[in-house]
């Protein structure tokens, strides 16, 4: 029998997350956003928590947990904001999780203990600035020279990769050719290296509370035992750290649609028109109980692909789904949550106007709905 109540200790690591986002979170990220400041403090208190280290093993400095748990902390993180829950999703499933998986022992013990323990951020660079959802096309190139990679290229819409704590990014490069293809591996830049440059912040729509930048490397030379993984692995082993960070993903969408049932609930018991709450009329409930719908949905999606992948069955597809499913929830219940509000929901004093703002993203960030789609009907045998 299907049982989806959470264990004691789920729920109670998501009541802690919960009241931590509610009561430290909530009263000050609408300034941090106006402002579009790094949460440097939230960081540190999260750090002190064990969020940043949940799915790792206490031997690398982690909690013991898994990725479900991570899962539970964003959704309730989002509910709230997603600056700080895109930074903690960022630093751990794609930041950290990239060494864990595929680093060497020294790796690990040089790297994880400071990225569990929230003192420093890891970013993963993929995107760049021609390729979009076409990661293969990468154009960033490293050649052994004296026992160091030279590293030359770009990489796009970098998150946690220029704050004062960011300690590393991991770059794919083509390292060469085998049978007419691209050799693609993952090599790990320490920040501050020569030849390695920042952008200046994007000025972005949404997540104003978060890091992202333009990334650069003109003959940038690190050891030759920064690579991650196998050499000409790079590319798999980064498909594979996208397809779990999509569950991720997923339920930080899920928790931007709650937050959005959740604000609504309270204003239209509270907003009068036409002689009464607007709670009582039929299209404010109609309008809620289709939010509930996709929320619920959604989450459902999301709770059966991560049991997928704590179970070490094929998930890529559930995954898929979950990430179509429920961005999609995220951004029509930040819609109708906007429209609920009317003049409000376009102030960004409320902060269903900062839900609205932050939700595109989710249709975009770590594979688009169109690639999602792809993934699905190829799964499914539908491609011809």
């Amino acid at each position: 029998m299907i049982d989806h109540r959470l264990s004691e200790e789920y729920a109670d690591l998501r009541k802690t997350v919960e009241e931590f986002a509610r009561e430290q979170v909530a009263p000050v990220i609408g300034e941090l956003y106006e402002r579009e400041e790094f949460p440097y403090d939230l960081v540190a208190r999260m750090g002190r928590m064990g969020l940043f280290g949940l799915p790792f093993p206490e031997e690398h400095g982690g909690m013991g947990g898994d990725y479900f748990a991570l899962c539970l902390v964003l959704e309730e993180l989002a509910r709230v904001d997603s600056s700080v829950a895109i930074t903690l999703e960022a630093g751990v499933s794609l930041g950290a999780m990239p060494i864990y998986r595929f680093g060497t022992e020294e790796q690990k013990q040089e790297w994880l203990p400071a990225l569990c323990a929230g003192d420093k951020l890891a970013s993963f660079g993929l995107t760049e600035p021609g390729g979009g959802s076409d990661a293969g096309a990468t154009r960033s190139t490293a050649v052994l020279d004296g026992g160091e990679w030279v590293i030359n290229g770009s990489k796009a819409f970098i998150t946690n990769s220029g704050t004062d704590i960011t300690s590393a990014v991991t770059v794919t490069c083509v390292t060469g050719t085998h049978d007419g293809r691209k050799e693609i591996s993952a090599i790990i830049v320490p920040s501050g290296t020569p030849g390695f440059h920042v952008a200046p912040k994007y000025s972005k729509v949404g997540w104003n509370a978060s890091d992202t930048h333009e990334l650069s490397f003109d003959d940038c030379r690190v050891p030759e035992a920064n690579l991650l993984g196998e050499r000409g692995r790079g590319y798999s082993q980064f498909l594979h750290i996208l397809d779990e960070g999509r569950i991720a993903i997923a339920a930080l969408s899920v928790g931007l649609a709650q937050g959005c049932v959740d604000e609504c609930l309270r204003y239209t018991r509270e907003r009068e028109a036409f002689g009464r709450t607007i709670g009582h009329f039929q299209v404010t409930q109609f309008k809620l109980a289709d939010m509930e719908v996709r929320t619920h949905t959604a989450r459902l999606a999301y709770y059966h692909a991560a049991s997928k992948l704590l179970r070490g069955e094929p998930f890529k597809k559930e995954a898929a789904i979950a990430k179509l499913v429920a961005s999609n929830a995220a951004m029509d219940n930040a819609r109708e949550a906007t429209q609920i509000f009317g003049g409000y929901g376009f102030m960004n004093e409320f902060p269903v106007g900062r839900f609205y703002r932050d939700a595109k993203i989710l249709e975009i960030g770590e594979g688009t709905s169109e690639v999602q789609r792809m993934l699905i009907a190829r799964s499914i045998g539908a491609t011809g």
